[in-house]
This record gives C-alpha cells, sequence and structure tokens, in this order.
C-alpha cells in the first residue's frame, strides 16, 4: 500500500493561510528570495522562515543557493501529486452520485406493506 504521509504533509502545510499564500506567489511569479516572499506579509523575517522550512519538509518548495543568496522556488512535482490525488477523489465521487442519480431516476415499484400484529383490520 502507498504511503500517504508525503500528500498529508503537503496538504498540512497548504492549511495554513500564510503558507498557501507562499506557494501561490512561488506559482505566480517564480522563484523568490526570503525577503522577496516576507514583503507583503506583517511578519518577521524569521516567522516567514518558519513557513517556509514547513513547506520545504512538506516538500513544496525547494531552497537553493545562488551566491549568497538563498532563492525559494516551487516543487512542481509534489504539487501535480496534490493534484493528481483530487483529480482521483473527484471522479470517484462524481462516479458515485452518478450513480445514485441513476439509480434515482428510475422508476420505483410500490413496495408493499406490512401491517404489524397489533394493526389488524377488523
Amino acid at each position: 500500500m502507498q504511503s500517504f504521509q508525503p500528500l498529508s504533509d503537503a496538504f498540512a502545510a497548504l492549511g495554513d493561510p500564510t503558507r498557501l499564500a507562499i506557494v501561490s506567489r512561488l506559482a505566480s511569479e517564480g522563484d523568490m528570495t526570503v525577503q522577496e516572499i516576507a514583503r507583503p506579509f506583517a511578519m518577521s523575517l524569521p516567522a516567514v522562515s518558519q513557513h517556509l522550512k514547513v513547506l520545504e519538509r512538506a516538500g513544496l518548495i525547494a531552497r537553493g543557493r545562488d551566491g549568497q543568496k538563498r532563492p525559494c522556488s516551487l516543487n512542481t512535482e509534489r504539487l501535480a501529486e496534490t493534484a493528481r490525488w483530487f483529480d482521483h477523489t473527484r471522479a470517484a465521487w462524481e462516479g458515485r452520485l452518478d450513480r445514485l442519480e441513476r439509480f434515482l431516476a428510475q422508476p420505483q415499484s410500490p413496495q408493499p406493506t406490512f401491517l404489524k400484529d397489533d394493526d389488524h383490520e377488523p
């Protein structure tokens, strides 16, 4: 059986609004330094660094080295894994709902009613 721990770690990391915003910015703007990532947030650089560590441990970002800079980049493969899980789960639920819809659309034959012992007709 496959391990869901990497997927669980990714979802847990993305459950925080700040980390989700960081991932969104990296997706739309590309690689950034910690200072660039921290700019729109009302928090200290160490606080942003803690968020980045969580994202890195979850495999959602990678931190490189470019001279004295440590640019952060998005790990698109981990995001693709989460997207595949969502696609698989959505397809399974859509199949279930389609089967339920077909079942509910079928004409139902009347069900026999059974009288309880104390409900005898006179």
